[in-house]
């Protein structure tokens, strides 16, 4: 059987794990100006919060989601584990702009890097986890005809050992960036994400046949030329929909969970009865595959993709406005109605959250991070290959 008038639709969250809740929320909400949209706990292990980040209103596609595990050994990206993932901007000044806020608070950015069909920076989050930044053009079909996927082999220019670092690190945003404008504003979304495997002809059986996403670009990691990088999404490229995977070879490390690493990824489909046809259809394939479970905003199935991470098929209803209003979620712990009885005791296990907006945040950039008592990042100072 295979999903006809449904199918993958994009995107819909990643979830990584974090060693301290505060941390996160200064990090993703105030640095990076996502809203704190749902403030629950895993529905699995309900001692421990999971913090979801998005625009307004949670839309699928926009949201980045962590399990705080302080007591979780740091993780490592590896075969079968995330390797980043990267929000959207709407072009390449928008980028140089979020350079030069970044760098006055304080963190160390890498790029701009020109990837052929957009252009990226990376920056840590406070555990560690490699936050790309991505403009959407000029697109993934700029060198080829839509539906025509061909290899690519990267313009010497542009990869590691041929492009110019030294001018590469001293491009930036002239003035200082005291506020986070519209083309600048990350909650357009998820660009990509990108995970690592060992075979991605393997891959491609799993993403491309199984759950009939389109492959939509073949070409080399930049920062490890002459490796595969592959790119599946919807059938017109758009970002958002986009998950690549970096080949590596099997003997190379695998990943380990834990603060710093992503957990899972999940996939976006329209509703329950598509959800149940892609079950039975991974079933068939001979792929584990968990009940459905109901996360109260979403749907999800979980199963794993052929390195072993774990990927997760959610609806995209009822949303996240379906136990408050818009104007209020994300500012007070909600519970699902299982665990509404168990409250207090959930409660009394959680740490308080700050959510005030610091006194120069979008207004003392000179400051910013490294002037708050108490909140620094303490990023890890090596980013390590990226694309």
């Amino acid at each position: 059987m295979h999903p006809t008038s449904s199918a993958i639709l994009g995107l819909h969250h990643v979830t990584l794990v974090a060693s301290n809740a505060q941390r996160t929320v200064d990090f993703y909400a105030r640095v990076l100006g996502l809203r704190l949209v749902k403030t629950t706990v895993n529905f699995d292990d309900p001692g421990s919060y999971h913090l979801y980040f998005a625009n307004e209103t949670g839309s699928a596609g926009t949201v980045v989601t962590f399990f705080e595990w302080p007591r979780a050994p740091r993780g490592r990206t590896g075969i079968g584990g995330t390797h980043h993932f990267a929000l959207r901007v709407a072009d390449r000044d928008a980028l140089l702009r979020w350079k030069r806020r970044l760098a006055d608070l304080g963190l160390r950015v890498i790029g701009p890097y020109d990837r052929n069909y957009f252009t990226s920076l990376y920056v840590r989050d406070p555990d560690g986890q490699i936050v790309e930044i991505a403009t959407d053009g000029p697109g993934l079909w700029w060198d080829e005809q839509v539906g025509v996927t061909a290899s690519h082999t990267p313009p010497a220019e542009k990869v590691r050992g041929g492009r110019d670092e030294a001018a590469i690190e001293s491009i930036t945003w002239p003035e200082p960036v005291t506020t986070i404008d519209a083309a600048m504003q990350l909650t357009r979304g998820m660009h990509h994400i990108t995970a690592m495997t060992a075979n991605i002809e393997r891959t491609h059986e799993f993403l491309g046949h199984t759950l009939g996403m389109a492959r939509v670009k073949m070409t080399e990691n930049f920062d490890d030329p002459g490796t595969r990088h592959w790119y599946w999404g919807t059938a017109d490229a758009r970002p958002g929909s986009l998950i690549t995977y970096l080949e590596r070879p099997a003997t190379d490390r695998r990943a380990h969970m834990g603060t710093g690493q992503g957990h899972h990824y999940a996939l976006a489909v329209a509703d329950e009865d598509t959800q149940l046809l892609f079950r039975e259809r991974l079933l068939d394939a001979g792929h584990h595959v968990s009940p459905v479970m109901d996360r109260v905003y979403f749907k999800s199935i979980y199963t794993k993709d052929p390195d072993g991470h774990i990927v997760e098929l959610a609806t995209m209803g009822p949303g996240f406005l379906t136990d408050e209003p818009v104007t209020t979620t994300g500012s007070a712990l909600r519970l699902p109605p299982w665990l509404e009885g168990h409250r207090e005791q959930i409660a009394a296990h959680l740490t308080d959250i700050d959510r005030a907006p610091w006194p120069y945040d979008g207004t003392d950039g000179d400051t910013g991070m490294r002037g708050h008592p108490g909140r620094r990042l303490m990023i890890t100072p090596q980013v390590e290959t990226t694309e």
